[in-house]
């Protein structure tokens, strides 16, 4: 089995589009639940305050880069990320989300 990789991110709302984003996530659409989980991805988790957003998921596949593509190449997610996007107001000019150092994890 791969050794479990951790990523925790960080980005935030449009304040006008902040109960959208969350309506999306209340009820995913099952093929990007699947396509999370094609991917190697468990344990993934949105949380919000004040309209600032922090991701943490696990990663326990072979080829990470190989997986992000394979996810960013599906359609469905596309168009999942079409819906999303609109509704971020990122902290940086890099994409949606920003990467976090892990500073602790305690097993």
């Amino acid at each position: 089995m791969a050794e479990v990789k951790r990523y925790g991110s960080i980005s935030r709302l449009t304040p006008e589009k902040a109960d959208y984003y969350k309506s999306l996530h209340a009820a995913p659409w099952k093929q990007i639940n699947d396509m999370i989980k094609e991917c190697n991805l468990q344990n993934y988790s949105i949380y919000c305050h004040d309209n600032y957003l922090f991701s943490y998921y696990e990663y326990v596949g072979e080829d990470y880069e190989a997986d992000m593509a394979k996810m960013a190449a599906d359609p469905e997610t596309q168009r999942w990320w079409g819906e999303c996007v609109p509704c971020m107001n990122p902290l940086s000019e890099d994409g949606p989300w920003m990467d976090m150092q892990e500073i602790y994890h305690l097993d």
